[in-house]
Order: C-alpha cells, then sequence, then structure tokens
C-alpha cells in the first residue's frame, strides 16, 4: 500500500517527559512545540501532504492556569514569529476548534495566518484547537440543520476540517490507546497506531516506524 497523505498526530506526553526529567511541567510543552516544528519537514519529505496536530483539548481548559497560558502563548508564537518557516516552505496553515475560546489577540493572529498561507499548494498544517470531536459534529450539524438539510455529505461539508481528506493514518504517543475526541468523525477509517515514546522524545525513526506499519495494513473500508 502507498504512505498516507494525511497524518493525524496525537502529541501526548509533554508533562510526563518533563516530570520525569525533573523539569517544569512548560519545559515539556517547549520541547513538544520544536519537534513539531521538526516534524512537518519530515513528513512533506517522505510525501505527507497533509498534517494535523491536536495542540489544545476543549478539556485542556481544565488545567492549571499558569499552564493554559503558556501554551496559548506558544501557539500565539506558533501563528506569528514562526509563521515564516511555513511561508518558506509553501505550507497552508489552518486551525480548527472553538475560536470563541480564544482571546482576541490569538483570533486575529490565527486570521492573519491562515489569509497569509491560504494560497500555498505544497501541503497543509493544522492545529486543533481548543477542540473536541463531539462538539465540532454539534457544530456542523446545527449549520446543517439551520440550512434545511441534515444529510451526511452536508455534515461534513460543515467540518472544521472540510475540504481535507480524512487522515490515513493517527499516530498517538505517550502510551494511551484512544483518541480521546480527536477527529471523530473523520477517522472512522483511520489506522491507529500508538507509540509508547512521549512526545518530545518522538524521532524520524519513529515517524519511519509508523509508515512502515500502516504499508502493511490493509485498508478494507468496510468491505
Amino acid at each position: 500500500m502507498d504512505g498516507p497523505r494525511h497524518i493525524g498526530i496525537i502529541m501526548d506526553g509533554n508533562r510526563r517527559w518533563a516530570r520525569e526529567r525533573g523539569l517544569p511541567t512548560f519545559e515539556g510543552h517547549r520541547a513538544g512545540y520544536d519537534l513539531i516544528k521538526k516534524v512537518g519537514p519530515w513528513c512533506l519529505a517522505r510525501g505527507v501532504t497533509a498534517l494535523t496536530c491536536y495542540a489544545f483539548s476543549i478539556e485542556n481548559w481544565k488545567r492549571a492556569e499558569d499552564e493554559v497560558w503558556y501554551l496559548m502563548d506558544l501557539l500565539l508564537i506558533a501563528v506569528t514569529k514562526d509563521l515564516g518557516a511555513l511561508t518558506d516552505e509553501g505550507i497552508r496553515l489552518r486551525v480548527i476548534g472553538r475560536r470563541d475560546d480564544l482571546s482576541p489577540t490569538l483570533r486575529r493572529a490565527i486570521e492573519e495566518a491562515e489569509a497569509k498561507t491560504a494560497a500555498h499548494a505544497r501541503g497543509t498544517l493544522t492545529l486543533a484547537i481548543s477542540y473536541g470531536g463531539r462538539d465540532e459534529i454539534v457544530r456542523a450539524a446545527r449549520e446543517a440543520a439551520l440550512a434545511g438539510e441534515l444529510t451526511e455529505s452536508t455534515l461534513a461539508s460543515r467540518l472544521d476540517t472540510a475540504g481535507l481528506p480524512d487522515p490515513d493514518l493517527i499516530i498517538r504517543t505517550s502510551g494511551e490507546r484512544r483518541l480521546s475526541g480527536f477527529l471523530t468523525w473523520q477517522s472512522v477509517y483511520s489506522e491507529l497506531y500508538f507509540v509508547d515514546t512521549h512526545w518530545p522524545d518522538f524521532t524520524e525513526a519513529d515517524l519511519d516506524a509508523a509508515l512502515d506499519w500502516y504499508r502493511n495494513r490493509e485498508r478494507r473500508y468496510g468491505k
């Protein structure tokens, strides 16, 4: 089987990585963020044209306030100071999730980043921020119902990921074996790959192992 076009990643284990090293939680998130900037080019080099990363779930708002604000600051850096790297690579940035939960500053920065990269066609990086799969389906269903036609296709066209192919492969790090609300609608036929490595320790070799595993799968789509 050919390699995946679209990979989703649940980047789990930043806090555990930090605790095991006696470091503040923030250091785990910083290391995890630094890794995203490497994984994107690794994926492009292997023919993956869409990468969706679970950056911050709706449930993550329940974490300590200082940790939440640190994560929001990292996300702001991602869509402002570090946007040049995406532009240089010809990558489009998309953000999915409940934007109303975000600060006006971060919302404006996201809108500007998406506009600046909208014409880029080499690949798409999607960040799931304040995201939950059930919430996304409810929002899409509400819009479809208000438009007067609630069908599978009209609902799918109103999902945050409309226009993207469904993920072929979803990778979760740090040993957990569940999706935790990540791309609930889109993942029905995704291949699921779980690795015990904490996200900051995920390597290029780990990515290749996941891709090799994927190529040996037989995707039957219920047939």
